[in-house]
């Protein structure tokens, strides 16, 4: 499995609309992704336009694919003015240690 996590910061005064495209992107990452298996949009408890994604793929190469999707290119060119841009604590990606992949359910 490949996992990542993404800190988002979004700018003041955008949240719903980056959320309403956010939430178009996971559902597309899961219902048209096979290599998707999990795709969480986490609201972060101290700051309200800060939202954390929890991204589980197959491999590294379901991920890339994920990066090439059209409701992901879709989502980018849309919120590009909406998210605060540079490091926000960075894009971590690796694999996971448990369960152990053999365990995940599909």
């Amino acid at each position: 499995m490949y996992v990542i996590l993404v800190p988002i910061q979004i700018k003041e005064g955008h949240k719903q609309e980056f959320i309403e495209a956010m939430l178009d992107d996971a559902k597309g990452s899961l219902n048209n992704e096979p290599g998707c298996l999990r795709f969480d949009v986490i609201q972060d408890a101290s700051d309200t336009n800060r939202i954390w994604l929890y991204e589980v793929y197959a491999d590294e190469a379901a991920f890339d694919a994920h990066r090439q999707a059209p409701h992901f290119t879709k989502w980018r060119e849309t919120v590009k003015d909406w998210r605060v841009e540079g490091v926000q604590g960075g894009t971590r990606g690796g694999q996971n240690i448990w369960p152990p992949d053999s365990e995940w359910k599909k």
